[in-house]
C-alpha cells in the first residue's frame, strides 16, 4: 500500500502552489488566482512570478476548511515541513523541521515581525500560542532567508498573518467545535472598520482531557491521561492618520497549562507544564515620495514553570521543579523605494535583545541538585544589522533579487550573509529559478547559559550555504513545481553526551550537510481538485578523525521521504468534502547511552467536509487517522488514534 501511495505522489509531484501567472484553480468552493501578491519574499508586496523564491501561501479559504485543526497540523502537510509533536497530546513541544533542519532554524513571524521564545533550548516561538481560529493567511518562505530576516532563518520563514477587520463597522464571528478526548474548543470575535480605524478582537478558549502522553510499553493501563486547558485573547487596531501616514498596535495575551509525561514509557501523574505569555507590538508607516518607511516594535516576554511531584515516578527520582523566563526586545527600521518601473531598493536596520531568568531544583536518589540560578541582568545577548536588497523585475522575462545583511553580535563578533536570486519566465507559463544564500542563527542564551553550556568556552553561531534550483510549469489548472535543495551548517551545534553531571553538553560540530527534492503539484478537474507533494531527503554530520571519515547521519526525528496527497471534491454547490493521505518513512531515534532506534513507517488517511447552511452558518466535520494507524513522532510517546472534531462557524 506504501509503495502505491508514493506512485502516486510522483504521478502528481505536489501541493497547494500558489504562483505565478494568472492560472485558475478551483480549490474546495473557490477559484484561486495564482498570480497573487505576497510580502514575506521581498519584505514590500510582488506578484509571485516576479520572484525565484519558493513561497506557499496558506489563505483565508484553506484555512476555514481546516477548521479544528491546529496551526501545527495546518503546517505539518505542507512540502519540506515536519512538526513534531503536531498528533501528540495537545500542549505537547511543536519542533518544526524544515527540509531537515533541527529546531529553531526555521524563523517563525507574526505580522512580518519575528517572534522568540529567548529562555527556550532552541529560541524557537512555542506554536501551540497562536490558533489557526485567529489567522488570516500564512506565507511560507524556503531556503536560507537570513540577508532580509537576521538570525534563525537558516532553513525557511513561516510568517503568521493574524485576522484583520472587515468592510462592515462591525462584524461579530465565533467558532464552536468539540471531539475526541473530551476536546472543546470555542472563539468569538469582533472587527470591522470605523471610518479611517481598522480593528480586530478575539478571544479563543481549548481545553482536553487528551491522553497519555506516554506509551503503557509495560500494558498496565493505568497511564494519567494528560490534558491541557489554553486561553488567548488576541487584539489589534491600525488607525489610517492621512493619505502618507498610519500606525498599527497589535497585543497578545496567552496561557496555558498542559499535563506531561518526562521520559518515554514513563507515567508521571502530576507532571504539569504552565505558560504564560504576553506580546506587544506597534508599527507605523510612512510614504516619502517614492518610497515607503516602516518602523516596527516588538516586545514577547514568556514564562514557562515545569512541576513534577509525582509519587509514581519511582525509586530514582522524586521532584523537580524548573522556572523560565525570557524576554526579547525587536526593533526595526527599513523602506522600499522604486527606483524604475523594473528596479526595487529595499534597506534596513534592525536591533534584537533577549534575555533570560531560570532556575531548576531536584531531588533523586542521589540527593537534592540545584542548577546555578540565572537572572535576566546577566543572562542576555544583543545583535544589530544592516541590510540592503535590490530587486529587479520582469525586464524581458529575467528577475533578480541581490541582496546583503551585515549583522554584528555582542558576544560573537561580526557575521556577513548574502542572497542572489535569479529567475527566468518562458511563455508566461514556465519558469526556472536558482537561489544561492548564506544564513546564520546564533546560540541561544540556554545553550550559552545553562548548566549544559560547552566545557570548551564560548559557542560560535551557526553559519549555512544554501543552493537552490527548480523549474515550475503553470497554465490552465495544473501547477507543478520541482525544487532541488541543498544546506552546509558549518559550526553546528549538537548536544553531546557525557559520563559526568550534567550529563551532557553543547558543542559545535563540523559541517550537516543536508540535500533533497521538492515535488509538489495542483491539478483542477473542476469539481474534483488534486493537490500533492513528496519530499526526498538526505542528511549528515561530516567529520574526520585524521584521515578516517567518521561522519554520521544526524537526521533524527526526520523521514526520509514525505508525501501529502488530498482529493477535494465539491459534492454540490454549498457542500465540499477532502480526502487526505499523509505517508511517513521510517526515522531514526536518538536514545541515551544506546545506539539510535529505527522507528517504523507509518501512513494516515484523513477526512474533512463542511456545508454552508445559511450566509451566516457553516457545519464541519474533520475525520483523522481514519484506519487507526498506531505510530508514533517520537520513541516512547502516544500520536492520536482514529479522532474526529466537528462544529460549527458562524459570522454575522
Amino acid at each position: 500500500m506504501k509503495k502505491k501511495i508514493f506512485i502516486v505522489a510522483a504521478v502528481f509531484f505536489s501541493s497547494q502552489l500558489y504562483a505565478q501567472q494568472p492560472v485558475q484553480v478551483i480549490s474546495g468552493d473557490s477559484t484561486k488566482n495564482l498570480d497573487e501578491v505576497v510580502i514575506t519574499a521581498t519584505r514590500f508586496p510582488i506578484k509571485q512570478s516576479l520572484t525565484g523564491k519558493v513561497v506557499t501561501v496558506i489563505d483565508r479559504q484553506q484555512l476555514q476548511r481546516s477548521s479544528g485543526k491546529s496551526l501545527s497540523e495546518v503546517l505539518n502537510t505542507q512540502a519540506g515541513i515536519i512538526v513534531n509533536g503536531s498528533s501528540n497530546v495537545l500542549g505537547t513541544n511543536q519542533d518544526v523541521y524544515t527540509r531537515g533542519a533541527a529546531a529553531g532554524k526555521t524563523l517563525v513571524l507574526l505580522d512580518g515581525v519575528p517572534v522568540y521564545d529567548a529562555s527556550g533550548i532552541s529560541g524557537a516561538f512555542d506554536l501551540n500560542l497562536i490558533s489557526a481560529d485567529q489567522v488570516e493567511r500564512i506565507e511560507i518562505l524556503k531556503g536560507s532567508q537570513s540577508t532580509l530576516y537576521g538570525s534563525d532563518a537558516i532553513a525557511a520563514v513561516i510568517n503568521i498573518i493574524s485576522k484583520k477587520g472587515g468592510s462592515k463597522k462591525i462584524n461579530a464571528a465565533a467558532n464552536f467545535a468539540g471531539g475526541s478526548y473530551h476536546t472543546f474548543k470555542g472563539s468569538v470575535g469582533l472587527n470591522g472598520t470605523l471610518k479611517h480605524t481598522n480593528y480586530t478582537i478575539q478571544y479563543t478558549t481549548l481545553y482536553s482531557k487528551g491522553f497519555s502522553t506516554a506509551q503503557d510499553q509495560p500494558g498496565t493501563g493505568n497511564f494519567d491521561k494528560d490534558g491541557m486547558h489554553e486561553n488567548i485573547l488576541r487584539a489589534n487596531i491600525s488607525q489610517k492618520i492621512n493619505d502618507k501616514f498610519s500606525i498599527r498596535i497589535n497585543t497578545q495575551f496567552s496561557h496555558y497549562k498542559t499535563d506531561a509525561d518526562a521520559g518515554p514509557f514513563k507515567d508521571d501523574a502530576d507532571y504539569t507544564i504552565t505558560s504564560k505569555n504576553s506580546l506587544l507590538g506597534i508599527g507605523a508607516e510612512y510614504t516619502i515620495g517614492k518610497s515607503i518607511l516602516h518602523i516596527n516594535y516588538n516586545y514577547h516576554r514568556t514564562n514557562r514553570f515545569y512541576l513534577d511531584d509525582s509519587i509514581s515516578r519511582g525509586n530514582f527520582s522524586y521532584y523537580s521543579e524548573g522556572d523560565y523566563t525570557g524576554r526579547s526586545h525587536f526593533a526595526e527600521l527599513y523602506s522600499n523605494t522604486p527606483l524604475s518601473k523594473n528596479i526595487d531598493l529595499l534597506v534596513g536596520a534592525d536591533y534584537r535583545s533577549h534575555l533570560s531568568g531560570q532556575s531548576y531544583f531536584s531531588v533523586s536518589a542521589f540527593g537534592p541538585y540545584a542548577s546555578p540560578t540565572l537572572s535576566d541582568d546577566s543572562v542576555r545577548v544583543n545583535q544589530l544589522g544592516a541590510y540592503a536588497s535590490l530587486v529587479v523585475k520582469d525586464i524581458a522575462g529575467f528577475n533578480l533579487e541581490l541582496g546583503g545583511r551585515y549583522n554584528h553580535f555582542n558576544r560573537y563578533g561580526n557575521v556577513f550573509t548574502f542572497s542572489f536570486n535569479p529567475s527566468y519566465v518562458i511563455g508566461h507559463c514556465f519558469k526556472i529559478f536558482g537561489n544561492l544564500s548564506t544564513g546564520f542563527k546564533a546560540p541561544s542564551l540556554y545553550q550559552v547559559y545553562a548548566e549544559y553550556r560547552s566545557p570548551a568556552g564560548e559557542l560560535d553561531p551557526e553559519k549555512s550555504v544554501s543552493l537552490e534550483g527548480g523549474i515550475q510549469y503553470y497554465k490552465n489548472n495544473v501547477n507543478l513545481r520541482a525544487v532541488y535543495f541543498s544546506r552546509n551548517i558549518t559550526n553546528n551545534i549538537v548536544f553531546v553526551n557525557s559520563n559526568t553531571p550534567p550529563y551532557g553538553y553543547y558543542a559545535n560540530a563540523d559541517i550537516q550537510k543536508d540535500k533533497g527534492l521538492e515535488l509538489e503539484a495542483g491539478i483542477d478537474f473542476g469539481k474534483i481538485t488534486l493537490h500533492a507533494n513528496y519530499v526526498n531527503l538526505d542528511g549528515k554530520i561530516e567529520t574526520r578523525a585524521g584521515s578516517k571519515d567518521t561522519s554520521f547521519f544526524n537526521l533524527y526525528r526526520r523521514p526520509a521521504q514525505t508525501m501529502n496527497l488530498d482529493v477535494g471534491i465539491e459534492i454540490s454547490k454549498n457542500w465540499n468534502m477532502n480526502i487526505s493521505i499523509q505517508s511517513i518513512s521510517k526515522r531514526v531515534e536518538p536514545v541515551y547511552n544506546n545506539a539510535p532506534i529505527e522507528m517504523p513507517a507509518y501512513y494516515t488517511w484523513n477526512l474533512y467536509s463542511n456545508y454552508t447552511v445559511t450566509k451566516h452558518l457553516k457545519a464541519f466535520v474533520d475525520l483523522k487517522n481514519i484506519s487507526n494507524e498506531k505510530y508514533s513522532e517520537v520513541w516512547g510517546y502516544n500520536s492520536r488514534r482514529f479522532n474526529f472534531m466537528a462544529g460549527v462557524n458562524l459570522n454575522f
